[in-house]
């Protein structure tokens, strides 16, 4: 097993930017062209909030803020919005989104990612997590199942490819994420 060095980590943003869409997320993370827009601002606010908050302990739940992660088994590290430890042993980590659920995996790929690193550096197996979309305001359950993590491995492989390629992908017209 490959093991990476922690100058050669990559961004677990970076995944769900990545199946977002691979031009945009080369341009943000191999080309560091990045500006912020109405959007990514709302965004930034609502993880500022759930980082910033004061851990908390409750009965039978512990909940972590901010909790940096990383897996060099699988080459990534990041930032957990929130970590709840359960007395009972699990583990569930919940991402905050600003919009809504989308038509595609990227959220879950990222929060899926985030859960294989505290899997990792718990020595633990994780089977599920929560989306927290801001304009529903509610969560949304993740299981982990294998074809999610086959896709947050699929995922890592391309973008590694790309990082180390120097090549920024072509653009593919999509109007859902395009015209925004």
């Amino acid at each position: 097993m490959t093991l990476y060095p922690e100058e050669e980590l990559l961004a677990i943003s970076a995944l769900q930017h990545w199946l977002h869409c691979s031009r945009q997320c080369a341009l943000i993370h191999l080309e560091q062209a990045w500006a912020e827009n109405k959007f990514t601002a709302e965004g930034r606010v609502m993880h500022e909030r759930a980082h910033d908050g004061p851990d908390e302990s409750r009965s039978g739940l512990r909940i972590t803020r901010g909790m940096p992660v990383a897996s060099a088994a699988l080459g990534i590290t990041g930032q957990c919005d929130v970590v709840e430890f359960h007395t009972d042993g699990s583990i569930r980590p919940v991402e905050y989104k600003r919009g809504k659920p989308k038509g595609h995996r990227a959220d879950e790929v990222q929060l899926c990612a985030q859960a294989m690193c505290l899997e990792e550096m718990r020595t633990t197996t994780i089977t599920a997590g929560d989306l927290y979309y801001g304009k529903k305001r509610r969560r949304t359950e993740v299981l982990f199942d294998e074809a999610l993590r086959a896709l947050v491995q699929e995922t890592i492989t391309a973008f590694r490819h790309c990082i180390q390629s120097g090549i920024t992908p072509l653009a593919e017209y999509d109007p859902r994420r395009c015209d925004a």
